[in-house]
């Protein structure tokens, strides 16, 4: 695949597309970081039957952080659930949370199933490497330790507390 590649991939650049992700992920769970689990399903994507990685992050401020890669016929798809639906100060979570989308690089907050909030992006199929997916995951996991807390006190007011720092 050349870098200025964009059409549809075949079921060799596919495979081939999988077969870098599977190998980064067996890399990653083998260094014992943040990545703890990883689950692929060929066929993940219940609208496309494209496939699906989940990956399972040990996280500082949310104890577990799950990225979801969905492999679409031109670019890479991550996600990750960031919060539930705010129950208070619903108009000041989504103000803040946009007002940080603009300080985001490859990501945004953005309204889910069942209004939850997710973190979102996408990237050409051309650009997954281990760089790429380090840096999806990485930016998944700190943008969520870094502004989780502060959504969930406001989204929560009064029922959210942060993880006890022993627990980190």
């Amino acid at each position: 695949m050349t870098d200025d590649w964009s059409g549809v991939l075949d079921a060799a650049e596919r495979d081939a597309v999988c077969a870098r992700i599977d190998d980064w992920a067996a890399r990653e769970l083998a260094t014992g970081g943040a990545l703890v689990a990883v689950d692929r399903q060929v066929g993940g994507d219940p609208i496309t039957g494209a496939p699906r990685w989940y990956l399972r992050l040990r996280g500082d401020e949310k104890e577990f952080v799950t990225v979801w890669l969905t492999l679409r016929q031109r670019t890479l798809r991550h996600e990750a659930q960031f919060m539930p639906a705010p129950e208070t100060n619903i108009e000041a979570t989504w103000e803040y949370l946009l007002k940080r989308n603009a300080d985001l690089i490859g990501l945004s907050f953005a309204l889910g199933a069942e209004d939850a909030i997710y973190l979102v992006g996408r990237v050409p199929v051309s650009r997954v490497d281990d760089d790429e997916l380090d840096r999806i995951v990485g930016s998944s996991l700190a943008y969520t330790d870094e502004c989780f807390p502060t959504a969930m006190s406001i989204g929560y007011e009064g029922r959210y507390r942060r993880r006890p720092q022993s627990e980190r």
